[in-house]
């Protein structure tokens, strides 16, 4: 099967929505000073602007709730006007903005699995609805939504997190198929343990150890967390210029993939028996 052709994203528009922080800030400054221009939104407005004033390039940076269908529609109509007046196209846009819970699935708290569910999944759906026209009109670019390596198997106290990013990675391998020989693409990116804020922004009531300790929670996750968001950003730059319609991100995203694919019912008790180990190391 031939390889699709590299298309370098430098002199485009980059879309990246949750770009307050993390991954998407990453993003952001990573493209803008490789020669894209970069319209940002998130719904966390002083998160934005300090992104904002971090890039040297052309910007357009809106506050957006990825859950506010309307509101993504205009801003897509607003990147669309952007880009024209630069005598650009819009290379990709990367739906990012994510959130999470903790909590059991046995009296979960129903709103917090909702508002989990309407930010990963409802957000993507929003921005690609309102950006996949304008890339189906100049019959180029990509669609990149960001899903997790919990997309691909399951977590216990992470059910609605896991079936949010899940549901991302369905919804994006069914446009991919749609979209062939378009000029379109799609991407789905399957980030590992990152140094985000996920953890310490999650509504959070008790995590699969038992502990109902935020704070601990918070510190666990940016210990085992190895992928800087920089170095993300150079993957997910890298595989979708590639044209890669699955993009991993981070040495231990890599393994687990090919862990659930070695034991897909037992893949549990192996991360469990490695945790055991790495404890007692430890000590």
């Amino acid at each position: 099967m031939a390889r699709a052709p590299r298309l370098p994203l430098a002199g485009t528009t980059v879309v990246v929505t949750g770009a307050g922080s993390g991954i998407g800030r990453g993003l952001a400054q990573r493209l803008s000073s490789r020669g894209c221009s970069v319209a940002i939104a998130d719904a966390d407005a002083a998160g934005l602007a300090d992104t904002e004033a971090s890039l040297d390039g052309p910007v357009l940076a809106r506050p957006l709730d990825v859950r506010d269908r309307q509101g993504m529609l205009t801003f897509a109509a607003q990147v669309a006007d952007w880009t024209a007046e630069q005598g650009r196209t819009i290379g990709a846009v990367v739906n990012n903005a994510g959130v999470t819970v903790s909590q059991p699935v046995a009296g979960a708290a129903i709103e917090d699995d909702e508002w989990v569910n309407a930010v990963n999944f409802g957000g993507v759906v929003n921005g690609t609805h309102a950006f996949l026209p304008l890339l189906q009109a100049q019959r180029s670019g990509t669609i990149a939504n960001v899903s997790s390596v919990f997309g691909l198997f399951g977590f216990p106290y992470q059910s609605a997190y896991v079936a949010s990013k899940h549901a991302v990675r369905g919804f994006t391998e069914s446009l991919r198929h749609e979209l062939r020989g378009t000029g379109v693409r799609a991407a789905v990116i399957h980030p590992g343990g990152v140094k985000t804020n996920i953890v310490a922004n999650a509504r959070f009531h008790v995590d699969d150890t038992g502990s109902t300790d935020h704070a601990a929670a918070a510190d666990r996750f940016a210990a085992i967390a190895r992928t800087t968001p920089e170095r993300a950003a150079r993957i997910i730059q890298d595989g979708i210029e590639r044209g890669d319609p699955r993009i991993r991100v981070g040495a231990d995203a890599v393994a687990l993939d090919v862990l659930v694919r070695i034991a897909p019912v037992r893949y549990y008790d192996v991360l469990s028996g490695l945790e055991k180990l790495a404890a007692r190391a430890q000590r």
